[in-house]
């Protein structure tokens, strides 16, 4: 059986019981559906999307230190990136930075969600999609999906369900308060010459709190914008068209009329504290694990997951819900202070003459060996080892 026919052929009726209910098919979801399922536990993983494949809402930018520890399947996965330019608002005389390592690497998600669903079926996960989450009532879950509504029975259940968790709120958590908004386009493109190059603008009149991007890898370009919603003047969708008019890196391409688009809400406020009870926990968006300086969530989401599922494996096998206590994000917002910090002072670049000021600092030693441990550094989710050796872009 094909992999996408193995991953949507589960269908729900009536009560149905399992050990583990995930909600969520996105990566921080189907890691820890996985994890369980090979522990021998039952899964039962929830998506309302009817193929994974669609509304796509991250960029799919996966860091050094994720390809180092975690199985990607390369063939999903574009060119390594060495090269980051960052561009003061006026987008001249950008400062280059170029590592001695492979940095990054943009996966195509598409075939990285139906990989992973793939993964998680064989290791015995039931994946319902096209299954939306209702709520809780009682001692059950409810879903509705293709063949009407469900009640589940279930242990535990996974909150993977996004920045805007509904597990969450039906759990009593901490939900996200501090949010972010993105939108990218995405499309197909030629080598042009360049290496592959990340190319940041830091503009708080096209991205408020945040900064303006284009990725281009030789395969894909990536342009996009975030930042604060109500700093939008002209709206998100509008503001995104105007900075890709004239977005840094695409000279030369040939933009196809239709393009892939994607956006949501980014979780910027740190890993939340209390992200778990007795009845279930958190994972990914959901819990807050997300870069609260440069907004990645892959990394933090993926090894989230894995502590989660070993909390998880530790509560089913003893019997004992008070097991989950210990999986708390009270002690792994430590491992944010500093970011949250830099946030914070983000957030007050209000103009592009403050934003051009900073680059004044950005252009010395200092300031760049700064802006290389951010891009750079194998800090990761908690850990945080040192930083490699940098040496000066050539454009």
């Amino acid at each position: 059986m094909p992999a996408a026919a193995r991953t949507t052929a589960h269908h729900l009726t009536g009560t149905v019981a399992t050990d583990v209910l995930v909600v969520g098919a996105g990566l921080a979801g189907l890691h820890v559906a996985t994890l369980l399922a090979r522990q021998g536990h039952d899964v039962l993983l929830a998506d309302r999307r009817t193929t994974l494949t669609a509304a796509i809402r991250t960029t799919g930018i996966f860091v050094r230190k994720t390809l180092d520890d975690f199985p990607l399947p390369v063939e999903h996965l574009g060119p390594p990136i060495r090269r980051v330019l960052l561009y003061p608002p006026g987008m001249r005389r950008p400062v280059g930075l170029v590592s001695d390592r492979d940095e990054y690497r943009v996966g195509d998600m598409a075939a990285l969600y139906e990989a992973s669903a793939a993964t998680a079926a064989e290791a015995g996960v039931r994946i319902a999609l096209g299954t939306r989450y209702t709520g809780r009532h009682g001692g059950t879950f409810r879903l509705t999906g293709r063949d009407g509504p469900a009640e589940v029975r279930a242990r535990f259940v996974v909150g993977a369900d996004g920045a805007r968790s509904t597990v969450a709120r039906d759990l009593g958590l901490d939900r996200n308060r501090h949010l972010l908004v993105g939108a990218e386009e995405v499309f197909e493109v030629l080598p042009n010459g360049e290496p592959p190059t990340f190319h940041c603008v830091l503009d708080p009149s096209i991205a408020p709190g945040y900064l303006a991007w284009v990725v281009h890898d030789g395969r894909h370009a990536h342009v996009g914008t975030a930042g604060y919603a109500d700093r939008f003047p002209q709206g998100l969708r509008r503001t995104l068209e105007r900075f890709s008019a004239s977005a840094p890196g695409l000279s030369g391409v040939d933009r196809p009329e239709a393009v892939e688009r994607r956006g949501g809400p980014i979780p910027v406020g740190g890993v939340l504290r209390r992200i778990s009870c007795a009845d279930g926990l958190l994972v990914g968006d959901a819990a807050g694990a997300v870069s609260p300086l440069t907004a990645g969530g892959l990394d933090p989401c993926l090894r989230l997951s894995e502590l989660a599922a070993s909390v998880l494996d530790d509560a089913l096998n003893a019997g004992r819900p008070d097991t989950l206590a210990h999986y708390s994000g009270a002690g792994l917002r430590a491992a944010f202070r500093g970011r949250l910090s830099l946030r914070r002072g983000l957030s007050q670049v209000r103009t592009p003459a403050a934003a051009t000021a900073a680059f004044t600092l950005l252009r010395t030693p200092p300031g760049r060996a700064a802006a290389g441990r951010v891009l750079f550094g194998d800090r990761s989710f908690p850990g945080r080892p040192a930083a490699p050796r940098l040496h000066a872009a050539h454009r």
